[in-house]
């Protein structure tokens, strides 16, 4: 019996120890995953914050890039970086509206509907321009001496829309969603031609206008072009309402820095008090502005309409390389998706290339990069209308954009040259007016020529378009050049006749009365005396001339026997040395 009990109080010993010496692994292991998991959150919390340190040291190189590329130039100096960042804020801002406008009104409709609601859209955005163009542009010449809160003003207002299409977004209110849309639209317009006009106030002396123009639309395209795929991935994430809310936030804080622009952008009013507005139509804007702007005009048609003709060819497999009959003879690579991705990706390079191009040419020739681009396209038409293929509709996708792109900021460039202050933004209001219907109407004709589902007649159609568009402007051109070579002939061949002792002509003035029409105007380098600039013969009656403003300078005035012009004895180093000649 003793036994029995040495035995079980050995066994229990031995429960006992065990059971210690698991409690003791248990506390060890115990310990061991709380030391495991310590080090690893901590490991954990270092790796992100390193990562984040990365992130915003990654991210504060980008910005001081940007900013010593914004600011290149003496651009900071004026007052042109801060516009250029601001118009980049704008442009990434209004891809987010429309990308979230986007994926609630048109993604997920048949073709069939997709058209009517496009159509529709289309139109709805003509109408506005059509009756708000007369006004848009003489109410900012106005509020020359505030320009700066009426880019404030647009922006703010179109943050508040952003709000209200917000709330549209749950319940599918599309009329608030159609208006907000037009509204976003019109404001940006505004936006646009403001921007336009204050660009001479802000130009430094080493940068000439296309290639202010040209950095001001690089840095925007490159904003747009980040925002989009992100604006894209958060809508898919978040859903639209969340994105025009970002959006919202955005023309917000822009509005902030509008306000914040140097004050030498705001430009005094200086017309007389009860004097009458003096309207813009492109029969008022002389023959060089009015050449640019038709030209502009059909590379806008040519835009407009190869966008909608190939989107609509493509979703309704009508192109040689979705068409084929039997599944097994398609290309198994370009289905509809890819096509459509690969055509916006050409027109995003081409957009992109139209801008550099327009910054390394300077400002040689502003009016024939427009006549050069202008037959770049058609040509391009017409090649794309006989070999029609899938690299040829890539090809002309990208050289519209680029004709589109490059055209429009030589045609900036010749307005901010050739109007004065008091009505350039009127012009620039006219000319954004009718490049914008001349899109909505080529997109309209390209709607309606997909429906024949043939790629030959809607090419075909539009290079005999360009084509002749092109012809009419040269032979008018052509015609503008010997009309004055035909005047200037004359005046020379009776000037000798007319002229007596002691009465000079017009045409020759004695050099110490210089005639208003033929005045002698010193060059500020070389101090040669040169004949002034003068309107040409077949301007119309409200043309303004290179430089035409109130104020003359230094370098405008007429000095006899050829002398320097009087400067300054000492540069003022508080103003901005903006180009006097921009």
């Amino acid at each position: 019996m003793e036994g029995g009990w040495e035995r079980a109080r050995h066994i229990s010993r031995r429960v006992a120890r065990g059971a210690a010496d698991a409690g003791r692994a248990t506390v060890r292991a115990t310990k061991a995953t709380a030391g495991g998991t310590v080090r690893a959150t901590k490991a954990t919390a270092s790796g992100t914050a390193r990562a984040g340190k990365a992130t915003a040291r990654g991210a504060r190189g980008v910005g001081k890039a940007a900013r010593k590329l914004t600011y290149a130039g003496g651009a900071g100096r004026t007052g042109l970086g801060r516009l250029i960042e601001l118009s980049a804020g704008n442009s990434a801002c209004d891809a987010l509206v429309t990308v979230a406008l986007a994926s609630t009104v048109f993604f997920g409709v048949p073709v069939g509907e997709a058209r009517g609601s496009v159509a529709l859209y289309l139109v709805i955005t003509m109408v506005p321009f059509a009756l708000l163009a007369p006004f848009v542009g003489p109410i900012l010449d106005r509020f020359r001496s505030g320009r700066r809160y009426v880019m404030a003003g647009t922006l703010f207002g179109r943050g508040l829309l952003c709000f209200a299409m917000a709330a549209a977004v749950g319940p599918g209110d599309l009329p608030t969603l159609f208006i907000g849309a037009l509204g976003v639209l019109v404001l940006s317009k505004a936006y646009n031609v403001s921007r336009a006009a204050i660009m001479p106030s802000v130009l430094p002396a080493d940068i000439t206008l296309v290639s202010a123009n040209a950095r001001v639309a690089l840095f925007t395209l490159v904003s747009a072009g980040v925002a989009v795929p992100l604006g894209a991935g958060l809508t898919a994430w978040l859903g639209s309402a969340a994105i025009l809310r970002v959006a919202m936030v955005g023309f917000l804080l822009l509005g902030v820095v509008a306000v914040r622009l140097p004050r030498h952008v705001d430009s005094p009013d200086t017309e007389e008090e009860g004097a009458a507005p003096r309207w813009r139509t492109l029969l008022k804007v002389g023959p060089a502005v009015a050449e640019a702007v038709w030209a502009n005009v059909a590379i806008r048609l040519f835009s407009g309409f190869l966008l909608f003709f190939l989107l609509f060819l493509v979703q309704d497999e009508a192109v040689p390389w979705l068409a084929a009959a039997e599944p097994w003879a398609r290309d198994p690579f370009f289905d509809i998706p890819k096509t459509i991705a690969l055509l916006a990706g050409a027109a995003g390079l081409g957009g992109l290339a139209g801008a550099v191009v327009a910054n390394w040419t300077r400002n040689n020739a502003p009016q024939l990069i427009v006549l050069v681009t202008l037959a770049l396209t058609a040509v391009t038409a017409i090649v794309t209308a006989i070999f029609f293929g899938v690299w040829t509709a890539l090809l002309i996708s990208l050289v519209a954009a680029f004709a589109q792109e490059l055209g429009k900021l030589a045609l900036d460039a010749i307005v901010q040259r050739e109007i004065g202050e008091e009505v350039r933004s009127s012009t620039f209001g006219v000319v954004e007016a009718v490049l914008q219907l001349a899109w909505v109407f080529g997109g309209l004709v390209g709607l309606v020529l997909s429906l024949t589902e043939s790629s030959l007649a809607g090419l075909v159609a539009l290079a005999v378009a360009l084509t002749a568009a092109l012809g009419w402007l040269l032979i008018s051109r052509r015609k503008r050049v010997r009309a004055t070579k035909a005047k200037l002939r004359r005046q020379r061949a009776e000037a000798p006749a007319d002229a007596a002792p002691g009465h000079p002509s017009p045409g020759h003035p004695s050099p110490g009365h210089p005639s208003p029409d033929h005045a002698a105007t010193a060059h500020p380098s070389t101090g040669h005396a040169s004949p002034a600039h003068t309107a040409p013969d077949d301007a119309s009656p409200g043309y303004a001339g290179p430089g035409s403003s109130d104020e003359v300078s230094p370098y405008d005035r007429t000095v006899p026997n050829g002398e320097q012009p009087p400067r300054k004895e000492k540069l003022d180093s508080t103003k901005p040395l903006t180009n006097p000649n921009g």
